[in-house]
Parts: structure tokens; C-alpha cells; sequence
């Protein structure tokens, strides 16, 4: 029987993928949950009889007002939220010379100042309780670079920096601040990227799996979505209240080398 935790999660980009996967996965320790994206959630239905303590908002992270909105609407179903994980995101391949500037940009709202924006909604919520837990979800390309992917890189190096520098300020009023940077995740982002990939240079989606995604892997498989969602979970627990600042890097060894 799921213990009910009294606490309430924000999680950004819910509707499929890592995001999909941590609100079941906060949903089943018994969170209450604040579920953002474009897209209605396929899998509302599954939370049965406390289907009340889920709430769904339609927002576009692109659009600043879009997350005071948010969190307004968030606390008047909740009156609090006490955890937000900033997940939302996407990716563009391209040259650098070429990349559009309407997509940099875009990239540089939903990854970047949105999660801004939000910590920035909830942090007196939090500080006003003495507790509050922020975890960014950022990537292996938090960490390096890759070739064609200079806006994802750029927005998730800068995700770090906004976790490091949050940190230091909600550390003394009980609020921490985490990254968690996975490599790639078995995602249907990343499988349509194997897709694409596979296409454009001509040979099976099982080679550019091993030859091209996980070439830097020394595990030789891809992450599953339950591993980022069960580290979240501790980083937004009591066993994690002397945590923060970091970033939890979920890279198969790849940084390793």
C-alpha cells in the first residue's frame, strides 16, 4: 500500500519519457504531483482512487508568464510545493553554422529560463517552511560536448551552473539543489534519434545503438528511465538533506575515460 507523504511534486516535461517515468515513480511513494507539459499525459488513468492528488497543467515553458502560472495553479490545488524537478526539454541536431537561431533560442527558454523561472516561483514557498527540494535534470552533455548539439550542450552546461549557484543561496533556508545527468536514456526522444541516425547513415538501428550512442559506454547499454527517477527520489529525501550542489552524474562511464 502506497504511504501517503504529504509533499508535493512539480515535474516539468511529464508527459512521456524520464518525465513520465518519475511521476509514477513519485506518485507510487506516495507524493501528490503537479504534472507540466504540452501533452496530456497518457497515463492519468493508472492513478485510480487518488486521481485528486494529481493535477495536470497544459503550459508551453517557452512562455515566461506560462510558470508563475504554473505554480500558482500548483499551490492553489496543493497550497504548497515542496519539490520541483525541472525535466522538460528537447533536441535539435544540427552544424553549428546553420543552427536556426528561432530553435536556440527556444532551446534556451524551456531548458534554461524556465527552470529558472520556476525555482524562483517556488523558492519562497519553500524558504517560508524552512524545506524545499530542487533537482534539474540535466545530461551527459551537461558534462561534454557532442558534435551538432552546440544548443542542448550549451543549455545544459548552463543548467549547472543555475543548480550551483541555487545551491549556495537555499542551502542555510533548508532548500537543495541537485542536478542529475544522465547519458542516453531509453527514452522515445532517444529512440527516434536512433532512428534518424540509423537513416542517415545507412546501417541498422541496433549498430548505431552500439556504435555511435554507446561507444563511450563502458556498460554497453542503454540507461533506463526508473534509474534517474529512483535517484531523484532519494535526492528529494531526509537521507539527502546534506546534499546539494551536485551533479549526479549517470553516464554508464562515460566520463570515466
Amino acid at each position: 500500500m502506497t504511504q501517503q507523504v504529504n509533499k508535493t511534486a512539480l515535474i516539468t516535461g511529464a508527459a512521456s519519457g524520464i518525465g513520465a517515468d518519475l511521476a509514477k515513480t513519485f506518485f507510487h511513494a506516495g507524493y501528490r504531483l503537479v504534472l507540466v507539459d504540452l501533452n496530456s499525459p497518457s497515463y492519468l488513468d493508472e492513478f485510480g482512487n487518488r486521481s485528486q492528488d494529481v493535477c495536470f497543467v497544459q503550459a508551453d515553458l517557452s512562455c515566461a508568464a506560462a510558470c508563475e502560472e504554473i505554480v500558482e495553479q500548483g499551490i492553489r490545488q496543493f497550497s504548497v510545493i515542496d519539490i520541483l524537478i525541472n525535466n522538460a526539454g528537447f533536441q535539435h541536431v544540427c552544424p553549428l553554422e546553420s543552427f536556426p537561431l528561432d530553435i536556440w533560442q527556444r532551446m534556451l527558454a524551456v531548458m534554461l529560463t524556465a527552470p529558472f523561472l520556476l525555482t524562483q516561483a517556488v523558492w519562497q514557498g519553500m524558504r517560508l517552511q524552512g524545506w524545499g527540494r530542487i533537482v534539474n535534470i540535466g545530461s551527459i552533455h551537461s558534462q561534454v560536448a557532442s558534435l551538432n548539439k552546440v544548443g542542448y550542450v550549451s543549455v545544459k552546461h548552463g543548467l549547472i551552473g543555475l543548480t550551483k549557484a541555487a545551491a549556495l543561496e537555499g542551502g542555510p533556508l533548508g532548500i537543495t539543489v541537485n542536478a542529475i545527468c544522465p547519458a542516453y536514456v531509453r527514452t522515445p526522444l532517444v529512440e527516434q534519434q536512433i532512428a534518424a541516425q540509423a537513416e542517415a547513415l545507412g546501417i541498422g538501428k541496433l549498430a548505431v545503438q552500439s556504435e555511435v550512442f554507446l561507444k563511450a559506454a563502458v556498460t554497453g547499454s542503454l540507461i533506463e528511465p526508473n534509474e534517474v527517477s529512483n535517484l531523484a527520489l532519494y535526492l528529494c529525501s531526509e537521507n539527502a538533506k546534506s546534499v546539494t550542489g551536485v551533479s549526479w552524474n549517470i553516464d554508464c562511464g562515460w566520463t570515466a575515460q
